[in-house]
């Protein structure tokens, strides 16, 4: 009988929670205004032609390349930022060799190293702060890739770059992956020592900032005698036409781009603030969302604002989220009816819980 591989058949899948979402959609972590008008422009203009031809990627990875004070050959476009973990994993992990995940974070890090039959070791990170000392300790000759993502998700938290280097160096058999899909909401990034480092990847998207998560489309950067070894496990025509087409129009509107983080900033800390005033527990964040303690009140919460038309995340499952939601932030007037509302669900639950049983 046909059977999957033993490390496919212990997998847990994952299955994120997408059905019914015709709401405000606070989370996913997306860009919840839209993307650039000259998106829109470009996907207007396309012909049925444009749709008949494989997908060209050298050109658009060129420019991206330059976009990013890269070599062209530092860059490979993937079709979203898990199909960059997908192809580390695949280069450089086989069975027998150990990969190092940070926790709680992104758990498609730990799906796509398990699937290659390597071992995952996660590594908790106290109070959601960065753990170099206890990675370090956890290195081992076996360890052959690290994910961080930096801002963290679920939690919003910034390792230092130093940090990250230092990680770099002391584990120079492995491949280091440094997820910055949140780079345009706090503006830290190691993607220039991709150039310097032997073992140093960093991921990117354009789902975020740039408002393109349903054209499924990111970066890998790294070092270019390595980028070419994950070559050789990517298709060529990973990434489809639409998104090629798209992605210069997308980079060449920065003022958008901009624009929509410098919102999302504000918006990030008027929700920071009006946490404080409900003595609402949170994490002080550097993405485009907010992780908040909500305890036993979390699962009222959640289901009060989905009929409000507000969507939110139960992250309970992760460790060390117990009873914790995030909750994205998109332009402050957006924000300013998601803060009413939010007053609004907790003041309801507070009544509640105070009544008499």
């Amino acid at each position: 009988m046909l059977r999957a591989r033993a490390a496919v058949e212990m997998l847990q899948e994952y299955h994120p929670p997408l059905a019914g979402r015709v709401a405000l959609r606070f989370d996913f972590n997306e860009n919840v205004h839209g993307c650039s008008p000259r998106v829109l422009a470009r996907l207007a203009s396309l012909t049925a032609e444009d749709l008949t031809r494989y997908p060209e990627r050298a050109p658009v990875e060129a420019m991206v390349a330059s976009f990013l004070g890269l070599a062209g050959e530092q860059v490979l476009l993937t079709n979203g930022v898990d199909e960059a973990i997908h192809l580390l994993c695949e280069t450089y992990l086989e069975p027998g060799d150990e990969a190092l995940v940070v926790v709680p974070s992104f758990s498609m890090y730990a799906i796509c190293a398990a699937a290659t039959g390597a071992r995952v070791t996660t590594i908790p990170a106290a109070d959601f702060r960065f753990p170099l000392r206890l990675l370090l300790a956890n290195l081992t000759s076996r360890t052959k890739m690290i994910a961080i993502a930096n801002p963290n998700n679920p939690t919003g938290a910034l390792a230092d770059a130093k940090d990250l280097l230092e990680l770099a160096s002391c584990a120079p058999q492995a491949a280091l992956l440094v997820d910055e899909a949140y780079y345009e909401f706090c503006g830290q990034t190691v993607i220039q020592e991709t150039a310097r480092r032997t073992n140093l990847f960093v991921a990117r998207t354009f789902s975020k900032a740039y408002g393109l998560a349903g054209l499924r489309i990111g970066i890998l950067a790294g070092p270019p005698k390595q980028i070419r070894m994950v070559r050789r496990v990517s298709s060529p025509y990973n990434v489809n036409q639409v998104a090629l087409m798209c992605l210069p129009d997308a980079l060449s509107d920065q003022e958008y781009v901009t624009w929509y983080a410098e919102e999302v900033k504000r918006s990030r800390t008027l929700l920071e603030q009006e946490l404080r005033l409900l003595h609402v527990p949170y994490w002080a964040s550097h993405a485009n969302f907010v992780l908040a303690r909500l305890g036993d009140r979390k699962d009222l919460f959640v289901q009060r604002m989905r009929k409000r038309g507000i969507l939110v995340r139960d992250r309970s499952s992760d460790p060390g989220c117990e009873g914790c939601v995030r909750i994205t932030v998109g332009t402050t007037k957006q924000t300013a009816d998601l803060l009413s509302d939010m007053r609004s669900v907790l003041d309801e639950i507070g009544a509640e819980q105070e009544l008499p049983a």
